[in-house]
């Protein structure tokens, strides 16, 4: 048949039809070509695509700010025994120097970072985050979801509370301060410590609203002991007794050291400062598929119930909690990062003329 005029055109119409289609359509549904198309693909081949993915990489990279991320990935391993989790942990104020420092410098090795909210609040205001899709992100509440416009920034993986722990040796447990006032007792004079990093800080703040400047002047008055530790650390000098007690001791740090049989105790101080932790992909993730893979375990219901093992709380609605029956004080939450950076550095400088400069 001859090729007429009206053959040729339909035959161009048709050819840009096809190039004008979506990539994805042409190539198909089943095969996201970019992080970004994977991060946030939802087809029933999703799974699918990932484990694929992820054998290939065979590895990822984790950077966290809590002890108990190393048992998760163990477990994670086990899972999933085609995959190698290098993991870098650190405090959170630490934890973004490295991660902002590497990325400035065009070196992309994180693939998720996990840590509390306002560490992950400066790092999303420097793009270090592509957006994601969760699958399992209907069993949590608003407040731990931090939308971007196609999906999520981070979401909320576990909570900490962070208030009183003291050493059941030489404080029996009948006598331990029980309301932030208590804390005014003679009897405790010289025998408490706080942290200075980002858990100190965050509990000036949050005394400092709840209780008033003048109960801070009142408890300085108390010879408090500032020491430049983790929260951890501090635990672990209650557990040997080297300080009596504390206000800044995590719940999950008690916890852990008692499944050891170590004499301490925890009780809430209302207020009690609500850390909540985030896990997110990073923009130029080397191994997107090994790190989604590992975002969505840690939010499914039996990463969560590893998480609570820990002595963390599971913000995922499902599964509850064992009784947190407390006032919290959610300090990340109420600010901006703008406004949350100049109260830190207000609180910061109320520690240091309070507590450590002090004579």
């Amino acid at each position: 048949m001859p090729i007429t005029r009206s053959h040729c055109v339909i035959s161009i119409l048709a050819a840009l039809v096809i190039v004008s289609l979506p990539c994805e359509r042409v190539i198909g549904a089943g095969a996201p070509t970019t992080i970004s198309h994977l991060a946030l693909y939802q087809g029933a081949d999703r799974e699918k695509i990932l484990l694929e993915g992820a054998r290939k990489e065979g590895a990822f990279t984790l950077y966290g700010s809590h002890t108990w991320y190393r048992t998760v990935a163990k477990e994670f391993e086990k899972k999933y025994p085609f995959l190698k989790v290098s993991e870098f942990r650190t405090d959170g104020r630490n934890l973004i120097k490295r991660a902002l420092e590497e990325i400035k410098a065009g070196q992309y090795i994180a693939d998720v970072i996990a840590t509390t909210g306002e560490q992950m609040d400066i790092m999303q205001r420097e793009g270090v985050f592509q957006e994601y899709y969760a699958v399992d992100a209907r069993h949590y509440p608003d407040e731990v979801k931090v939308k971007g416009k196609n999906g999520f920034t981070y979401l909320g993986h576990y909570e900490t509370y962070n208030s009183l722990g003291f050493n059941t040796s030489l404080i029996p447990s009948a006598e331990a301060p029980k309301t932030m006032s208590d804390l005014l007792n003679p009897r405790w004079k010289g025998k408490m410590s706080i942290v200075s990093t980002s858990t100190g800080t965050r509990w000036i703040g949050s005394t400092l609203e709840a209780m008033g400047r003048e109960f801070l002047e009142k408890l300085s008055e108390q010879e408090v002991k500032v020491q430049n530790m983790s929260g951890a650390a501090l635990a672990g000098l209650v557990v040997s007794g080297e300080v009596p007690l504390s206000p800044t001791i995590f719940d999950a740090n008690v916890t852990q050291a008692k499944q050891k049989g170590a004499p301490v105790e925890w009780r809430p101080l209302e207020p009690v400062v609500t850390t909540v932790a985030y896990s997110g992909l990073t923009l130029k993730a080397p191994h997107p598929h090994a790190a989604l893979l590992f975002l969505d375990y840690i939010h499914s219901k039996e990463g969560q119930q590893l998480i609570m093992k820990g002595g963390l709380w599971s913000p995922r609605e499902d599964i509850g909690s064992l009784g947190q029956k407390f006032k919290k004080s959610y300090i990340d939450q109420k600010y901006s990062v703008e406004e949350a950076e100049k109260k830190y550095a207000e609180w910061d400088g109320l520690m240091q003329r309070l507590f450590i400069r002090r004579k």
